[in-house]
């Protein structure tokens, strides 16, 4: 793959790109239009393959928080047309990466010497380019190791490149304003955090030694030493991608371990830590060839505060629902119900919720769930589909903490979809009072 040989990383470089991919995209729109005039049956596709590839693109130069929101939109195969979905998966594993030179340059500025003056070897090609950083493999007394660096200027432009991606996500999403301020302020809060090294390598290590005993699940050592606010550096683990590792045809018995380990690893956090690794696209994860999950990025972690953690679990446990002013409760604490509804609104939100929220817990309200059955996701898809024509559902309704909480368990069911995995789900339940 070619390299990149510098980066956008001033605010007016970064707004002419996406000017430059403004242009294109209308271009786009008058050539479709162009073509309709001739064919009045012609579809949206070839529309939707350009549009993608030309944001995709424009994305991949940026890095950072921009084309970390083309990875999060590609988890999420019922927002966006297929087209999107299919061009910004590539950000999870293939974004171009940076140039040898931009490499020594982040190296010398943290450590005052280039990476062959602190390693034994130091491959300057990336085996790995995501959004916030690409991944590099050295060697240091015998030991084989993963160095992550983070790409020049992405913690200083996440508030402005936020604020340039608004358009697209109006054109995209078709999101109130209000609504995508909100989801942009807590985006905004995760990847300020995620581009602090320093603080992920102490999650790492936090993280990694209070999931320790949990079973066929194993975490890379990570060395401080080594690390700095822009470079991580931990052990290399040898394993297989999720998609890499289904094209080995694995065996239905191993691929039900491996999800019982992903199962088993978010709920054991949401349940008994209270904060859960918030980022569950496949790069983050390897299966290793003794057959277990090894997760190796902890950059993106959601605490559950108890003031949302009490009533959404609540809501998961069977029985409550049945109990409507208990459920009407916990939908006004979640502000899914506002203070100003009408009893019609509250009639209204009070079914439409609790539909929802009966597909999303029921791999929760069984002893096991075969991920593999397709109407299970039909019917979360459905329902997706017909509150989007809703006009009740154009405002936004419910607390910030929605928005990763409910990223990280829809991205979980798909992993363990991809999986077709039939697991144990009673092995960490909620903790409710």
């Amino acid at each position: 793959m070619k390299t990149q040989e510098s980066m956008p990383t001033t605010k007016v470089a970064r707004s002419a790109k996406f000017i430059e991919t403004g242009f294109r995209i209308g271009g786009n729109y008058v050539k479709h239009f162009s073509k309709k005039l001739f064919n009045p049956d012609l579809t949206r596709d070839e529309l939707n393959e350009d549009n993608a590839e030309d944001i995709y693109n424009s994305l991949s130069e940026l890095k950072g928080s921009a084309l970390k929101i083309a990875q999060m939109l590609s988890m999420d195969k019922n927002v966006l047309p297929k087209a999107y979905v299919n061009r910004f998966t590539q950000s999870q594993y293939n974004a171009p990466p940076l140039s040898g030179p931009l490499i020594i340059r982040t190296f010398t500025k943290s450590f005052g010497k280039s990476p062959d003056k602190i390693f034994d070897t130091f491959n300057l090609n990336s085996i790995q380019a995501a959004s916030i950083g690409q991944v590099h493999v050295a060697t240091l007394d015998s030991k084989k190791l993963a160095v992550k660096i983070q790409y020049p200027g992405v913690a200083d432009s996440i508030s402005s490149d936020l604020k340039l991606v608004k358009p697209f996500a109006f054109r995209l999403l078709g999101m109130s304003e209000k609504e995508l301020n909100i989801y942009i302020k807590e985006v905004e809060e995760r990847l300020l955090e995620e581009t602090d090294y320093e603080l992920e390598v102490r999650r790492s290590v936090e993280f990694s030694k209070a999931c320790i005993n949990l079973k066929n699940t194993v975490f890379p050592t990570y060395y401080p030493e080594l690390s700095s606010d822009k470079i991580i550096t931990m052990d290399w683990i040898e394993g297989l991608h999720l998609k890499e590792f289904l094209a080995t045809n694995p065996s239905q018995k191993l691929k039900n371990k491996i999800g019982q380990a992903l199962w088993d690893f978010y709920n054991f956090q949401q349940h008994e830590l209270k904060a859960v690794h918030a980022d569950p696209h496949p790069g983050n994860f390897l299966i290793t060839p003794d057959e277990k999950l090894a997760v190796i990025d902890f950059g993106c972690i959601k605490e559950l505060p108890e003031n949302f953690y009490q009533p959404f679990f609540s809501l998961v446990i069977p029985g409550l629902m049945n109990d409507k002013a208990k459920t009407v409760k916990a939908f006004r604490e979640l502000d899914m119900i506002h203070p100003d509804d009408d009893k019609n609104q509250i009639e209204f939100y009070y079914k439409s919720y609790k539909e929802m929220i009966s597909l999303f817990a029921l791999p929760y309200r069984s002893k096991s769930f075969d991920f593999s059955k397709p109407e299970f996701f039909e019917d979360l898809y459905a329902w997706g589909d017909k509150i989007a024509k809703m006009p009740e559902f154009k405002q936004p309704r419910g607390v910030k903490h929605f928005i990763y909480v409910n990223r990280t368990n829809f991205g979980l069911y798909t992993l363990l979809s991809e999986l077709n995995a039939t697991v144990k789900t009673n092995t960490f339940q909620p903790k409710v009072k």
